[in-house]
């Protein structure tokens, strides 16, 4: 955690009124997303948490806000010239649709290795997209060229005023669904959502606490305001706050008006995303979870508070969010897998189904390893994939396995 304490600008870059000109400017354009408390996920963290839920945007994410309120400041000349970006995420689908709509050309670079599915969806907004360079920092660069000798308009996702402005609409919104907030906890990649957000909460009458999360892998702002130097970079569930180097005029904000800043695991990032499906039946990308798993891995720091936590987007692989519900099924003990030691002879895997039966546990796939293994020729080692409804109850079929002269173990998630 780090402990922000820094005097605010003489002239701060983005004000309220600012903020209440984007408002204006958005309106009707964007979804006035709802903001909701939810009373189990409350009862879960100690505290009342209200949830906004940026990811039914029609992009799936908060980013169309500030795009727009950029887009609508462009001059007609800029607006003929068309505008241009680097991303591989949110921002790029936020101003593709907003920029189309508006019929402004929009060009965004994304690195080659970006998954087809986003390019897929950029290019359904009507943009064109280029894909250039290994890596964000070497696509952002081919972007800069093409907008000195095109004479596009650069729309960064983060680190400009405009942008900054509209993303503190969110929050202009959230105080006024849910005027008891005295605590927001914002995700932050380059820091342009939590800078708008500050920018409100510090301009109310009443004491608002702003607290940052990042994901521990990637610390960048973190680093930036406490002068610290952790290690920065690997495969994240929040991409979309994976930025290895945050906005100057971001941090300048973040520093005077940012509380705090927390980290959260990626196993917490996990059990949010999981958690906000099972409970709230919502979708989100791990960025969107970030908030929820402050709330989980530091219980102490918010507990009896009103928090108002934005879900800021639910772009999320199909696939990889599968894979994040089945690894917190395997984590809570409701799926298992157990290597079994049996003798290689008839009825050997009879025997042992039949405990599975009377601990009324569900088997669900069944390996044999006869080959790949120390044990004698006439031994096997068999792994059991089930599902049961807790803890307690796989508990309870390893000892009546172990009770029955099984040998077993539990195959662990790392």
């Amino acid at each position: 955690m780090a402990s922000l304490a820094s005097p605010a600008p003489a002239e701060p870059p983005v004000t309220l009124d600012d903020v209440f000109a984007a408002r204006a400017r958005i309106a009707g354009s964007v979804v006035r997303t709802p903001t909701l408390v939810s009373k189990t996920l409350s009862q879960f963290v100690g505290a009342t948490v209200y949830l906004k839920f940026e990811n039914l945007q029609f992009t799936a994410a908060y980013k169309e806000r500030g795009a727009l309120n950029t887009l609508l400041q462009l001059s007609t000349e800029q607006r003929a010239k068309g505008v241009i970006a680097a991303s591989a995420g949110n921002h790029a689908q936020g101003l593709a649709y907003h920029g189309i709509r508006l019929g402004i050309p929009v060009t965004i670079v994304m690195p080659r290795p970006t998954p087809t599915v986003k390019v897929t969806q950029t290019e359904g907004h009507g943009a064109t997209v280029i894909l250039e360079g290994e890596t964000f920092d070497e696509a952002y660069a081919h972007a800069r060229k093409l907008e000195a000798s095109n004479g596009y308009t650069f729309v960064h996702p983060f680190d400009d005023p405009r942008i900054v402005a509209g993303q503190g609409t969110i929050a202009l919104e959230m105080l006024e669904d849910a005027p008891g907030i005295d605590s927001f906890v914002v995700p932050i990649g380059g820091g342009g959502l939590i800078s708008g957000i500050a920018t409100v909460a510090k301009a109310q009458a009443r004491a608002i606490e702003v607290i940052g999360v990042q994901a521990e892998l990637y610390p960048s702002m973190y680093n930036r305001v406490s002068g610290e130097s952790r290690p920065i970079g690997g495969d994240t569930l929040a991409e979309g706050i994976a930025v290895k180097e945050p906005g100057g005029l971001t941090a300048q904000i973040v520093q005077a008006l940012v509380d705090d800043i927390v980290l959260v695991s990626e196993r917490s990032l996990e059990e949010s995303v999981s958690l906000l499906l099972q409970i709230e039946k919502t979708v989100v990308e791990g960025a969107g979870a970030a908030g929820l798993a402050a709330l989980l891995s530091h219980k102490e720091r918010f507990a009896g508070r009103h928090i108002g936590i934005v879900l800021c987007g639910g772009n999320i692989d199909t696939r990889l969010l599968a894979n994040v519900l089945l690894r917190d099924l395997a984590r809570s003990g409701r799926l298992a897998r157990l290597r079994v030691r049996l003798q290689d002879r008839p009825g050997a895997l009879f025997g042992v189904a039949k405990i599975f039966h009377e601990q009324a546990v569900n088997i669900i796939e069944i390996y044999h390893q006869r080959v790949f293994t120390t044990l004698p020729a006439k031994g096997l080692i068999t792994d059991i994939e089930c599902e049961t409804r807790d803890r307690p109850h796989l508990d309870r079929l390893i000892e009546a396995l172990r009770a029955a002269s099984y040998e077993v173990s539990l195959v662990e998630l790392a």
